[in-house]
């Protein structure tokens, strides 16, 4: 009798339990039991035949114990034995392509379907592959032609959704991830990217509704937590992004990019200094996220650690250069670092790559302001707006540019759109006022309340106009604003009512109109030409003599009042103001001089550290003592001259006709003192202006200023 040969497998107990082992994910005890029976990797002969299928689970076994030259060894056996064997090129391929090894797969891939044409899996996992090598007509093709071969097929449906996406193919991308999700309703992946798609459409509630989806389907989804978060964030929900933000790290606490999108959130915030930290910890991950360095910029440029951001940002440059808005953030830290050629060529550098880009514009038009270069800056500031209209910033540094350059009549028309600013506190008075906001209808016989929106200084010199208008017939005229300012308002002419804030807003209804002090200059058409005279406030008598018998203390000689250091608060005091009065001393060489301080507020501990001394210079400090403007305006009145940096306190001296010499930095110059002048049309014949000019500092201007006192009280001594 003659044996027969079978395909039954060699100790199929053996291989059945080995394959048991595999799907518990035991792969080298699966390895080890299979080993003996399929021999060295390399000792192929004609027994394969009849082991192919312990050949394949043993390649398995090999690949996922690590051992993958070996499982590659294995599965060309399988095919070199049955070169039909589906199993081996579809276990072959799948490896080669986690592995990266991607010309290889492609191979192998295209192997299993001359092997058989209809493989869906096969052309599916082709796509993956081709899409990954960049070849995306290719990869569409192959994805289309799985789904023709299996409609049903979750991954083709889900890969040409990711494939379609990245082409902006949107809507067919959509198309793609729905049809998955018919599929499997719980594909957490499917819903995530869906997401990504209808964010990126400006679909916001679906695409929220998609994430939400997403992490009902996988609560613990990294990636879902994190787009959730970003979409939170754009809808400045931030307490929630910033929540999703964290879950996400604290499930992948090395998750980048969800360490980065926390940074956002919190520089949203204005929690600059933990921004600062999580932007950091993504840095040290990925020390190439060029996204993280300018992040970081951002933080460490709101945090005024200028060095530092330039720092961040030139290296964001280095990673992903000739990013417009990268060159634009470090010009700005270059023009905080006063180095002003610098920006203007950053901001030069972020227009070449972005003519459009509204905010450089807007910051090169502020760069050739400051280089004097101001009918440039002008055609800039236009520019940005051009590009946005809306650009209330930029609208409102043309009108002020404006008005400096003595251009009035265009310059007050677009001053007065501040109230279109909402980030501007102007942008609210229409809200709070419920009389009409006066846009210079006849006045005759109405009654009108300003409404103090501006600084101290801004009110008492634009305080001229209320005599203006019951000069037009107004009836009655009422100031609301801070109680400080009522004092030294009180018996002004042409203000009959003097009202808190607070009342002011209580019985606006009783106003015919309501305006802004500096929006006078505009409804009454005033020029350079017609500028009116200053108001003319009364001084106490009583304060004259009480205030007197203090100065007497200085003894004979022209006395000198100083004031070197505005409100710190104010948004350019870093310019304006003096650092110290130590600054100063220059002046003291100017013999037979009496200096008073009256300095409130920051540098009074100086002034009465001076007085204490007792130099060689006479300073008598009084600041300290001051209790409002009418005390300020007895002091000045007794006074031959006052020295000060840009302040309120020069606006009272220059009104009340005493002699005014003020020192304005190179920087942002207030509009009111217009170009270049050296006296001020506001106040003609009492005040003489000391600017730093080039690359002047302090030290320059306080020797032009101690050179005039040697001029003016040259015979002093």
């Amino acid at each position: 009798m003659n044996s027969t040969t079978t395909d039954t497998p060699l100790h199929p107990d053996r291989q059945q339990e080995a394959s048991a082992l595999c799907a518990q994910g035991r792969f080298a005890d699966a390895f080890e039991m299979l080993a003996p029976l399929v021999g060295s990797p390399a000792d192929e002969d004609e027994d394969d035949a009849a082991r192919v299928d312990a050949l394949n689970v043993a390649a398995l076994a090999a690949m996922g114990s690590g051992k993958t030259d070996v499982a590659h060894a294995l599965w060309q056996r399988c095919i070199a034995a049955r070169p039909a064997f589906e199993e081996a090129y579809h276990g072959l391929a799948a490896m080669l392509t986690a592995l990266g090894q991607l010309a290889a797969a492609e191979a192998v891939w295209r192997r299993l379907l001359d092997v058989n044409p209809v493989h869906a899996d096969a052309h599916g996992n082709l796509g993956v592959v081709l899409h990954r090598l960049g070849r995306h007509l290719e990869a569409e093709d192959a994805y289309r032609t799985a789904l023709a071969r299996q409609p049903a097929h979750l991954d083709a449906h889900y890969n040409l959704g990711i494939l379609l996406h990245e082409l902006g193919r949107h809507d067919e991308a959509e198309a793609a991830y729905r049809a998955a999700l018919a599929l499997n309703p719980n594909f957490a992946r499917a819903h995530n990217n869906l997401g990504n798609v209808l964010r990126e459409r400006g679909r916001t509630e679906e695409a929220e509704e998609a994430y939400r989806q997403a992490l009902l389907a996988e609560p613990h989804y990294p990636e879902a937590l994190n787009n959730y978060g970003a979409l939170l964030k754009a809808q400045r929900r931030y307490i929630e992004a910033e929540l999703s933000c964290r879950l996400a790290i604290q499930i992948r606490p090395d998750y980048v990019e969800a360490l980065n999108n926390l940074g956002c959130v919190l520089t949203d915030l204005q929690r600059y200094a933990e921004a600062e930290q999580f932007y950091r910890k993504a840095i040290m991950l990925r020390p190439d996220h060029a996204e993280a360095h300018y992040n970081l910029g951002v933080a460490l440029q709101r945090l005024e650690r200028y060095p530092e951001a330039e720092t961040s940002y030139r290296v964001a440059l280095r990673l992903s250069p000739g990013r417009a808005e990268i060159f634009n953030n470090l010009g700005s830290v270059l023009c905080a670092l006063d180095r002003i050629d610098e920006a203007h060529e950053t901001f030069a550098q972020a227009l070449a790559q972005n003519g459009d880009l509204a905010l450089a514009h807007f910051n090169m038009g502020s760069v050739l302001k400051e280089q004097g270069a101001l009918d440039a800056s002008v055609a800039a500031y236009r520019r940005a707006l051009e590009l946005d209209p809306d650009y209330g910033d930029a609208l409102f540094r043309l009108a002020t540019l404006l008005i400096t350059m003595g251009r009035y009549e265009e310059g007050w028309q677009l001053y007065e759109r501040r109230y279109e600013n909402n980030g501007f506190v102007h942008y609210a008075s229409r809200r709070m006022l419920s009389c009409p906001h006066w846009q210079g209808e006849p006045i005759a016989g109405k009654s009108l309340l300003l409404w103090q929106e501006d600084g101290l200084g801004d009110m008492i010199q634009f305080s001229r106009y209320a005599r203006l208008l019951k000069a037009q017939g107004a009836a009655h005229v009422a100031f609301g604003g801070v109680e400080a300012l009522h004092c030294i308002l009180a018996g002004v002419e042409g203000i009959d009512t003097l009202l808190t804030h607070a009342e002011a807003t209580a019985r606006a209804q009783e106003f015919d109109y309501w305006a802004s002090p500096l929006s006078l200059p505009l409804r009454m058409g005033t020029t350079l030409e017609t500028t009116p005279e200053p108001t003319r406030f009364n001084v106490d008598p009583a304060r004259i003599e009480y205030w007197g018998t203090r100065l007497a203390a200085l003894g004979a000689g022209p006395r000198v009042g100083l004031v070197w250091r505005g409100n710190p608060k104010h948004h350019n005091d870093f310019n304006r103001s003096i650092p110290s009065l130590a600054a100063l001393a220059p002046l003291w060489s100017v013999p037979g001089l009496k200096f008073v301080s009256l300095q409130k507020g920051a540098g009074e501990d100086e002034a009465r550290a001076a007085q204490k001394a007792g130099s060689d210079q006479p300073l008598l400090h009084l600041g300290s003592d001051v209790a409002d403007f009418v005390d300020t305006a007895a002091i000045l009145s007794q006074l031959d001259l006052l020295i000060c940096v840009d302040t309120s306190t020069a606006h009272l001296a220059a009104s009340l006709g005493k002699p005014c010499w003020v020192m304005l930095p190179r920087r942002d110059v207030d509009w009111r003192w217009l170009e270049t002048r050296e006296d001020s049309p506001w106040y003609p014949g009492n005040v003489r202006i000391f600017r730093q000019t080039g690359k002047d500092t302090w030290s320059t201007a306080i020797e032009r200023v101690r050179q005039a006192c040697e001029e003016r009280f040259g015979a002093a001594s």
